[in-house]
């Protein structure tokens, strides 16, 4: 199945039900969020998330036949920003993924050297602002505008 897939996305969803009722009902994580595989929990202490990431992983060998990623399984202070779908969020703000940021800004250096066509542009400007609009990003946005109408 492709990932990406609507159906991968539904079958994620019905397969890691067991790992919400794990969390919220045995380990009672008050601050729970998960999208398709991605999850994210939240608690003041870090050896409390400390234990419940071993738990967890047990959890998901044992019962899912499945593992934590080494690399992006890591408990870090919200302060940091957490990086969950598509935005690095913050306690009282959401930001702009910096890889987003540098690939509109190489569109609009692509459009402002001839490379592409007005239509092109907007193209891709109608997806990333449909997707820039759900962060705090209004300062940002008003600086992309200035570099596209400087052409």
């Amino acid at each position: 199945m492709p990932l990406g897939n609507l159906t991968s996305q539904f079958f994620a969803n019905i397969y890691l039900n067991k790992l919400d009722y794990f969390v919220k009902h045995k380990l009672k994580a008050k601050y729970y969020l998960r999208y398709v595989d991605d999850f994210v929990i939240l608690h003041r202490s870090k050896e409390q998330l400390e234990t419940w990431k071993n738990q967890i992983n047990e959890f998901l060998i044992n019962e899912l036949k499945l593992e934590l990623h080494p690399d992006k399984s890591k408990v870090i202070p919200l302060s940091r920003g957490i990086d969950f779908v598509g935005f690095r969020n913050f306690y009282h703000f959401r930001l702009l993924r910096r890889r987003n940021i540098r690939k509109i800004l190489l569109k609009i250096n692509e459009f402002n050297k001839g490379e592409i066509s007005e239509s092109q542009l907007s193209e891709s400007l109608q997806g990333w602002c449909a997707y820039s609009r759900w962060a705090n990003s209004f300062n940002l946005t008003m600086k992309l505008c200035q570099k596209i109408a400087k052409k």
